[in-house]
């Protein structure tokens, strides 16, 4: 794979030229007046919005430091390429400014910083996965951490693996972007779902508190037993089909043999049960 290039800060500080994480999360999006604004400031009709005065914005500016130094203490990993800026190799437009790499892994370090009310985990992932696997096949990172500061004092770490389903969908996307930035075309709205991230499964959750769970494990455990005997039945049954037989049937049962030989078993009216076996 041909290795990406470094950019000066000159050459990147202007976003006009390119699709960067953060463009991605807006063109993956649903909300149209936004994606226009994008298209409009890459085409230099109005000027970048100044996110100079957004709270949230500059709290994450002001704790990436503190992100990452936070993260390198509980992982025991270290952060490099801090403030990097990358150019696609193949796709000169497409360009990432990576919060970090993890050293020992190799994988995309991202440090983001979100309110507590309504924090979960998947919509964290699910809200800069867009961003996380645009920079991700900028530099072929096969994975990503995203290290969250809450304004609860809650630190969250959220391993994501490369996803080339989505990844297609998002080069998809950027390239009718793109062309609409160099035709004047105006962009419409990509208008697919991407798939839901693929978290690792690192948390153990108590489900006592859950109505629904308490039914369903109430069924499962009732029928737990008879599950298995029908299982156990089922198999026997099959070992008593004929080798030749296509179809056998009997006492309220049918068997019947598909093409590739599996067995599978239907109930019949009980004036059939004492059909012939065929």
């Amino acid at each position: 794979m041909i290795p990406p290039k470094r950019l000066s800060l000159n050459h990147a500080a202007d976003r006009r030229r390119f699709v960067g994480g953060s463009d991605a999360r807006i063109i993956m999006g649903e909300d149209e007046d936004k994606l226009i604004r994008l298209w409009r400031e890459k085409r230099g009709e109005v000027e970048t919005q100044d996110l100079s005065g957004e709270l949230i914005v500059q709290l994450g500016k002001v704790t990436e430091d503190l992100n990452r130094t936070w993260y390198e203490r509980n992982s025991g990993h270290r952060v490099d390429e801090v403030q990097r800026l990358v150019r696609h190799p193949i796709h000169k437009w497409m360009r990432a400014t990576l919060d970090g790499r993890v050293q020992q892994t190799g994988a995309l370090f991202e440090a983001k910083f979100m309110l507590p009310w309504n924090f979960s985990e998947e919509a964290a992932a699910e809200k800069h996965m867009a961003q996380l696997q645009h920079n991700m096949w900028v530099v072929a990172a096969k994975s990503a951490v995203l290290s969250i500061i809450t304004g609860g004092g809650q630190w969250v770490e959220i391993k994501v693996h490369a996803d080339p389903l989505y990844q297609h969908l998002l080069l998809t996307a950027e390239k009718k972007f793109w062309r609409c930035v160099q035709t004047g075309e105006s962009p419409s709205l990509f208008g697919t779902e991407a798939p839901r991230p693929r978290l690792e499964a690192v948390k153990v959750v108590d489900m006592s508190p859950s109505n629904s769970w308490a039914e369903l494990a109430a069924t499962y455990l009732r029928t737990r037993a008879a599950h298995q005997d029908h299982e156990i039945t089922k198999a026997e049954l099959k070992k008593l089909v004929p080798e030749d037989a296509k179809e056998a049937s009997g006492h309220g049962i049918r068997a019947k043999r598909s093409k590739s030989g599996a067995i599978s078993f239907d109930p019949i009216q009980m004036e059939d049960s004492n059909a012939p076996v065929q």
